[in-house]
C-alpha cells in the first residue's frame, strides 16, 4: 500500500523559488481549484491588486460568474459584514483582515440572501513578498436558520461554540494554502495529476469534519465512527474499483476536534493509497477500514491483502507531509500506531488512544 506516485523530494522542493504564478496559469492546477468544495477567490498583488481566479462554488454560492468578476478589485465582491455597525463590505474586510475576517450577508439576484463566513490568507513567495490573495466562503445559511430559536435562548453557549468553529477553519484554511503552495510548486506542463488527487482528498476531509460541526448541537466533541464512515464513502466513491471490497465496521465513540482531524487526514491517506496502488496487477482484494471502542481505548485499524510496501519502503516518509500529520496525531491523541507490512502480504496500521485523552485533547 505504498505511496508509490507521491513527487520525490518535495520536503527538498520547498527550498525551490515557488511557481505559483505559472501554477494559476496552468489548466491542471485551475481544474485542482475547481474542486475544492468551498467558495475560493484568489486576486494576484500588484498595482492594482486584482481577482484572477474564482471557482464554480463561488458562482454557484454568490451568483456572479467568473467573467463578472476577474480584472476587478475586490470591492465587486458583494456582502455586508452582520457583525460591523459601520456595516463593512466583504471586499473591504478580505483585503485589510487575514483569517477569519466575519461573517456577511450576501444578497444574490433575484432577491435571495445567503450568509457566508470569510477567511483570507495572504500567500507570499520565498523571500517574504506578498504574491496572492487568498479568500474562502463557507454557506452558514441553514445552520443559522435551523438554529434561530436556540441562538436566542442559549446565545452565549452558542456563540462561544461558533468562536470555537471559526478558529478551527481559520486553521484549517492555513493548512489548505500550505498545501496548494507545496503541490503549486511541482505544477510543471505534463506532471502527474496524482498530488493533486492527493491534495483534493485531504481537503474534503477538512470539509467533512466543517459540516459535522456545523450540524451538531452545542457538543465540542463528534462522533469518530461517523466521521470516519463518511471519509469512508467519499474515498470508494472516487477510487472504487470492481473486485476490491471494503470491510467497514465502526463503534460510536467521541472525540474532541484536535484528536479527529489528523485520525481522518491519516484514514484517507490510507484507504487512497489501498485503492490506487495495494492491488496493482491482481483482480482484487479486501480493504479493511475498522474504528473500534471499549469502556477506555479506541483502536482505528486500517488494512488491505494486497501487495505491501516495496522491499525497504517505509510509511510514513520522513520530510512529507503524512509524517508531519502522523506526529500531529501522536501529540495531540497520545497515540500510538503500531505499522506491519512486507511485500506480498499486505499491510496494516493501528492507531490507538485513550478515549478519555481524545476528548482532553
Amino acid at each position: 500500500m505504498a505511496d508509490d506516485n507521491e513527487q520525490t523530494n518535495m520536503a527538498e522542493s520547498l527550498l525551490a523559488t515557488p511557481n505559483l504564478a505559472g501554477a494559476l496559469e496552468s489548466e491542471q492546477f485551475r481544474r485542482f481549484l475547481d474542486q475544492i468544495p468551498m467558495a475560493i477567490v484568489v486576486s494576484q498583488i500588484k498595482t492594482p491588486e486584482t481577482i484572477v481566479y474564482a471557482n464554480p462554488e463561488f458562482e454557484k454560492l454568490f451568483g456572479q460568474s467568473v467573467a463578472d468578476i476577474s480584472g476587478q478589485s475586490w470591492r465587486v465582491l458583494r456582502g455586508v459584514d452582520q457583525g460591523n455597525p459601520a456595516e463593512r463590505t466583504l471586499g473591504e474586510a478580505v483585503t485589510d483582515l487575514t483569517e477569519y475576517v466575519g461573517t456577511f450577508k450576501i444578497d444574490r439576484p433575484g432577491g435571495e440572501t445567503v450568509t457566508v463566513d470569510a477567511y483570507s490568507n495572504v500567500i507570499e513567495d520565498d523571500d517574504g513578498t506578498p504574491c496572492y490573495r487568498l479568500a474562502a466562503l463557507v454557506d452558514v445559511s441553514a445552520h443559522r436558520q435551523e438554529r434561530q430559536d436556540e441562538l436566542e435562548q442559549q446565545v452565549r453557549e452558542r456563540d462561544t461554540l461558533l468562536r470555537e468553529v471559526q478558529h478551527r477553519v481559520k486553521n484549517n484554511l492555513q493548512m489548505i494554502t500550505a498545501l496548494i503552495r507545496i503541490e503549486a510548486r511541482n505544477a510543471q506542463a505534463g506532471m502527474d495529476t496524482a498530488p493533486f488527487d492527493r491534495l483534493a482528498g485531504r481537503i474534503e476531509s477538512i470539509q467533512l469534519l466543517y459540516s459535522l460541526l456545523s450540524d451538531q448541537d452545542h457538543s465540542k466533541e463528534l462522533d469518530l465512527g461517523v466521521y470516519l464512515s463518511k471519509i469512508a464513502a467519499s474515498v470508494l466513491g472516487m477510487h472504487a474499483t470492481d473486485g476490491i471490497r471494503l470491510d467497514l465496521k465502526v463503534d460510536a465513540c467521541p472525540v474532541s476536534v484536535n484528536v479527529a482531524l489528523p485520525t481522518g487526514l491519516v484514514v484517507n491517506e490510507l484507504l487512497t493509497n489501498s485503492f490506487k496502488h495495494a492491488f496493482a496487477g491482481r483482480d482484487g482484494g479486501t480493504i479493511i477500514l475498522h474504528s473500534l471502542a471499549d469502556e477506555k481505548h479506541c483502536r482505528v485499524i486500517v488494512a488491505d491483502d494486497g501487495s505491501g510496501l516495496p522491499e525497504g519502503a517505509v510509511w510514513p516518509k520522513r520530510g512529507k507531509l503524512s509524517a508531519a500529520i502522523v506526529q500531529t496525531l501522536r501529540e495531540n491523541a497520545k497515540a500510538s500506531l503500531d505499522i506491519a507490512s512486507a511485500p506480498g502480504r499486505g499491510m496494516s496500521v493501528t492507531i490507538s488512544f485513550s478515549r478519555e485523552l481524545a476528548t482532553a485533547a
